[in-house]
């Protein structure tokens, strides 16, 4: 008897941008809607309009899954329905907002699992994000804005992207934008321009923007052997978090491969005090989560 066949992995797209209000959702519909035209069978899994009239009209005409409702301290909130996606089985599915953090009581913790979910069914899926929530430039982007981003994707899941889209837009326009009330409502705007959205800081971080999507399309292009190797030096200080961020940075712009490792006179974390332990631990398993792989040395 022949073995059924495994269904083929979804393919990947991610809208790319440096900033809220550049036009990622805007891209993204559009290719949806361009799809249907098509005649592919595509939905909108979830949709955030932040009441931008222009992305809203983007909308019209597709199938929008309904979201999944659920109760957190006695308030209800609404979370991408994955389940009731894969039941209407799609070609493609459109999910904004790929690093959002679901509400406790959901299945999944972030959405971009809950897209990894949808990839292993064999759906392809287009999703948006802005390049500060890239783990490995969390650093690097608290830096440039005085922002520290707390939800972020790791590089790897990006990395397994089949197409990155860079949607870009001046800094200028970008402002003008927001000052004619197109991204945000005229209170928070005024906030914005004042915080994340002055001139310098979106400068900088749209030349970070577009040297990330370069490195993308680099790595996509060149699939040779990595030969150099990054070992990081793992410890229980609060550094060693941005130590392990930069260097699975310069391992994936080198090709080299990435290790990182914890020495104890034991060999282990019996020696540690709890507070130094639970330190170390968190640190050890960053580095799992992007994909580095870790030892623990006697020395």
């Amino acid at each position: 008897m022949s073995q059924p066949q495994a269904t083929p992995r979804g393919r990947l797209k991610v809208f790319l941008s440096y900033a809220a209000g550049a036009g990622k959702t805007y891209r993204m519909l559009e290719e949806v809607q361009e799809l249907k035209r098509q005649g592919i069978d595509v939905v909108v899994g979830y949709f955030e309009p932040h009441g931008r009239n222009d992305t809203i009209d983007k909308i019209k005409g597709l199938e929008v899954i309904p979201r999944r409702k659920i109760e957190y301290r006695g308030a209800f909130f609404e979370e991408m329905d994955t389940d009731a996606i894969l039941q209407r089985a799609p070609k493609v599915c459109a999910v904004d907002e790929f690093p959002h953090t679901n509400v406790p009581g959901s299945q999944r913790v972030k959405r971009w699992e809950e897209v990894m979910v949808l990839l292993d069914s064999g759906i392809d899926v287009l999703t948006t994000m802005n390049l500060q929530h890239l783990e490995s430039l969390n650093d690097q982007v608290f830096q440039i804005s005085g922002v520290r981003v707390r939800e972020t994707v790791p590089d790897w899941v990006i990395k397994q992207a089949d197409e990155v889209v860079m949607v870009d837009v001046t800094p200028e326009a970008l402002i003008n934008r927001l000052r004619r009330g197109v991204v945000y409502e005229p209170e928070k705007a005024v906030r914005a321009l004042e915080k994340f959205f002055k001139e310098q800081t979106l400068v900088a971080l749209r030349e970070l923007a577009l040297r990330q999507a370069a490195h993308e399309v680099d790595l996509r292009q060149d699939v040779q052997r990595p030969t150099d190797r990054i070992l990081i030096h793992v410890t229980g200080e609060p550094a060693a978090a941005m130590l392990i961020r930069r260097g699975r940075r310069v391992a994936d712009y080198i090709r080299a491969e990435c290790f990182a490792i914890f020495i104890s006179p034991a060999g282990d974390l019996s020696n540690l005090s709890p507070a130094e332990r639970e330190a170390v631990e968190r640190h050890l398993n960053f580095a799992r989560n992007l994909y580095i792989e870790m030892r623990t040395l006697r020395g």
